[in-house]
């Protein structure tokens, strides 16, 4: 078989992933562009890959492709209706990255929470050794603990922040985008009573015509003007100019963001132009991807391709 790999830079150059090489030829691309890929998979078996486009306008010249292998849960880049008429199996990885990007949540509201920027600053500026008293506490901040937590994807990553959230003292609600989750160890609740009780609101949800834009200027205008908002999810579950414009207005307090619109930001977008880290804190879309993630992900990818050789059926979209 041949395999393809066109984004090798996106699994990190710290991880293995020579042992592809056991099922065949492999090629590796660090980066593909849409107007390479028709060309680089025209003879693949196997493609491996994360966010390039999979449909008739890119896989129309590959006739011997039998499986595509996203490395990520996400596989809303895919035609899946072309690969099923074309009998291209598409499989994707799950719980890979779980524990890291809930860990990342975590991390992203108490930076946000404690306002640990202002007080970073306050130390290594030399005011804090001109300080009269051994403490500084402006700006104010406030605990965890006693706040609600309100989640929107009740997910594996979802329920691991809620177990984190409960740790901390928070109590924890949850909307289901879908509709479909009906959990009873949470509190369920409908839309805008999440949106109204929520002191964080942590967005877990996977990229759907349901969830576009959900947190969108309406949503926002209906949440707490101390609330935190937090987005591990897809960027375009949020309304990136709505967002701007309820944080440079104070209509919210905060914001994480390890996920945009567009990535990378473009120059054009808003939120880039809001300098406050206790306001606004963006991360490049690496929640998910700590080494030890990284390295599950493609031992996930590896797996999926020995049990489809093996007529198996494992992680199967289509």
């Amino acid at each position: 078989m041949k395999l393809v790999v066109l984004e090798r830079a996106s699994l990190g150059k710290d991880v293995d992933i020579s042992f592809f090489e056991e099922f065949g030829e492999v090629v590796y691309y660090d980066n593909t562009t849409v107007e390479e890929t028709g060309e680089r998979v025209s003879d693949a078996d196997v493609i491996i890959a994360s966010k390039l486009p999979f449909n008739a306008g890119t896989l129309a010249g590959a006739a011997h492709l039998k499986l595509i292998c996203e490395t990520a849960t996400g596989y809303n880049n895919v035609d899946l209706a072309y690969c099923k008429e074309r009998g291209i199996r598409v499989t994707n990885v799950v719980d890979y990255c779980t524990s890291v990007v809930a860990q990342h949540t975590l991390a992203m509201t108490l930076y946000l929470m404690e306002k640990l920027p202002v007080y970073d600053n306050y130390v290594k500026s030399g005011a804090y050794q001109n300080g009269s008293v051994f403490t500084q506490f402006e700006p104010y901040f406030t605990e965890l603990c006693g706040k609600t937590w309100g989640i929107i994807g009740l997910g594996n990553i979802g329920r691991k922040v809620a177990q984190m959230a409960q740790v901390f003292g928070c109590r924890v609600i949850y909307y289901s985008a879908s509709g479909k989750n009906t959990a009873s160890d949470f509190e369920r609740v409908d839309f805008d009573t999440l949106l109204a009780e929520s002191d964080i609101l942590s967005l877990h949800c996977p990229l759907t015509e349901r969830t576009e834009k959900l947190i969108d200027a309406r949503a926002l205008e209906k949440m707490k003007e101390t609330a935190i908002l937090i987005n591990v999810a897809r960027g375009p579950v949020v309304d990136g100019n709505a967002l701007y414009e309820a944080l440079v207005n104070g209509r919210i307090a905060a914001a994480g963001l390890d996920v945009l619109e567009k990535e990378p930001i473009t120059a054009d977008n808003p939120l880039g132009r809001i300098k406050d880290s206790t306001k606004l804190i963006i991360t490049p879309h690496m929640a998910w991807a700590s080494h030890e993630a990284r390295a599950r992900c493609a031992r996930e990818v590896y797996r999926n391709i020995r049990s489809f050789i093996a007529g198996e059926a494992r992680n199967v979209i289509v």
